[in-house]
């Protein structure tokens, strides 16, 4: 979206010159109204989230993160039984940690990311419940992951649980 607000910027500018001609203009205004050929300039213009404006913020600072543990085992459960863990994230950069968003590979998993941005050297965590809906086959376990989206490098990270589901 940057270069497309430069390219509009740039075509802007290369219009408004003295020496410029009318089929310039013509060509830098049907650009400007129509950049792909399918809707208006407008159409483009979108409201960032709060959590996508404080990731951007965010992610012009990268950190660095690490996990306590990266597996929960939650060994053997029942089926439709309520289990709760957490995952313990330490920031271990220089600049605040930003944990824009954590996802769930399933329904039956429901993670809950830290409200406030974890000061360098802080740890908070990343609470997972689980609802199993289908039970393991042949004693296997079941994983599951969580995919947490934060302002580091790489920018995802992925946490698993594992249960023995009867």
């Amino acid at each position: 979206m940057k270069i497309h607000f430069a390219l509009v910027g740039f075509l802007l500018l290369a219009s408004c010159g003295e020496n410029s001609n009318n089929a310039t203009d013509s060509t830098a205004e049907s650009i400007v109204a129509d950049p792909d050929g399918s809707k208006g300039l407008n159409d483009d213009i979108v409201e960032l989230s709060e959590a996508e404006k404080e990731l951007d913020e965010a992610s012009k600072h990268t950190t660095s993160l690490k996990f306590k543990k990266m597996v929960h085992e939650f060994g053997k459960i029942k089926l439709e039984s309520e289990n709760d863990c957490v995952f313990e994230v330490k920031n271990t950069g220089k600049s605040p940690l930003v944990i824009s968003d954590v996802q769930a590979s399933c329904g039956c998993t429901t993670p809950q990311k830290p409200d406030k941005p974890i000061a360098p050297g802080k740890t908070d965590v990343i609470k997972v419940h689980f609802k199993p809906s289908t039970k393991s086959v042949d004693g296997k376990p079941i994983e599951k992951t969580i995919t947490v989206t934060a302002n580091t490098e790489p920018k995802i990270t992925v946490v698993r649980i594992n249960a023995i589901v009867e």
